[in-house]
């Protein structure tokens, strides 16, 4: 028997080279830089007003998917507002993360402790507010909390809400009203 080229084994092709990964976007890189130069301190705050257990590790996340997403954005003038609502978003997704975990566990941490940037960002004249604040339903926290401290407009509030101006207007007093009621029931 003979054989030809056609008998001879055939060689599997060698693996293809990694992808080359695109050269550095320096403008992306220094645009991302100055947003953080400018909002990390606020972002900061959004994340531990809106009840975040770990508000640092929430805005390093939004940061990350902002530079990932930096070329998706049509204008690069609200990316600013497209960070808060990463922040608000990812705060809303650790809070319900954790209220099922809490779900299954066998008893609650009993020693919470706050952290640091926690602990700095709430003074004792502002403590009581804030333990207010927290047992407001989450959508009337997060509106008041964006427009009273971070002092947004109506309709930046219901972008980085996702939700219609009305409703904001509908959210922010009734997170009001009940703030005045509960702090007046503590007096």
């Amino acid at each position: 028997m003979q054989h030809g080229a056609a008998d001879k084994p055939t060689q599997a092709a060698p693996p293809a080279p990694p992808a080359p990964r695109g050269p550095a976007d320096p403008e992306r890189e220094a645009a991302v830089v100055r947003l953080f130069d400018e909002h990390y301190p606020s972002m900061l705050r959004l994340a531990a007003l809106l009840g975040a257990d770990d508000p640092e590790n929430i805005v390093a996340e939004a940061y990350y998917q902002m530079y990932r997403k930096w070329r998706k954005l049509r204008d690069v003038e609200s990316a600013a507002g497209y960070l808060r609502t990463i922040v608000c978003n990812l705060t809303r997704m650790r809070i319900r993360h954790l209220q099922v975990a809490r779900r299954h566990t066998e008893a609650p941490p009993a020693d919470w402790i706050a952290s640091a940037e926690n602990s700095a960002l709430l003074r004792d004249d502002q403590r009581t507010l804030v333990q207010a604040l927290q047992q407001l339903p989450a959508r009337q926290r997060e509106a008041l909390v964006l427009r009273h401290w971070l002092g947004l407009k109506e309709s930046e509030i219901a972008a980085a809400m996702g939700i219609s101006a009305g409703s904001v207007k509908t959210h922010t007093s009734r997170g009001i009203a009940a703030l005045t009621q509960a702090l007046e029931a503590r007096r």
